[in-house]
């Protein structure tokens, strides 16, 4: 815009007009707040608490005297990004595995008697057959 104005010797309105841009646009100023602070408490409490989804984490804040709603927390805490998503299993999945342990033994066991009463069965069967 200024390379317009000093080129044309013109004003801001003037090339604004021409170019069909707003000057309202053209003079916006950012009132971006980063809270940064925010940010790094959030962050620490998600790796402490690593369960916890984004309701629960507002819901320590707003205890530590944050005040913050949930609509900001859903965005900063989308914005912080998947890092803050990862989980430890749940005890579900390690349950999961023993039930498989758990399983292999039984059928381990089922096998060792099936061929136990087989040998008896067939040693029977050749015992009657003389």
């Amino acid at each position: 815009m200024q390379e317009l104005q000093v080129c044309y010797e013109v004003s801001e309105r003037r090339v604004c007009q021409v170019l069909g841009f707003p000057r309202a646009s053209h003079r916006y100023q950012s009132v971006f707040d980063e809270r940064a602070e925010l940010r790094m408490r959030l962050r620490e409490l998600a790796t402490i608490r690593v369960r916890y989804g984004y309701r629960r984490l507002n819901i320590l804040l707003q205890r530590e005297g944050w005040r913050i709603n949930h609509k900001l927390m859903y965005r900063l805490y989308c914005e912080e990004g998947p890092q803050m998503w990862i989980k430890t299993p749940r005890r579900d999945k390690s349950c999961a595995v023993v039930y498989q342990n758990w399983r292999n033994v039984i059928l381990r066991r089922n096998r060792n008697w099936y061929d136990c009463a087989r040998q008896h069965l067939m040693a029977w069967r050749f015992s009657a057959r003389r």
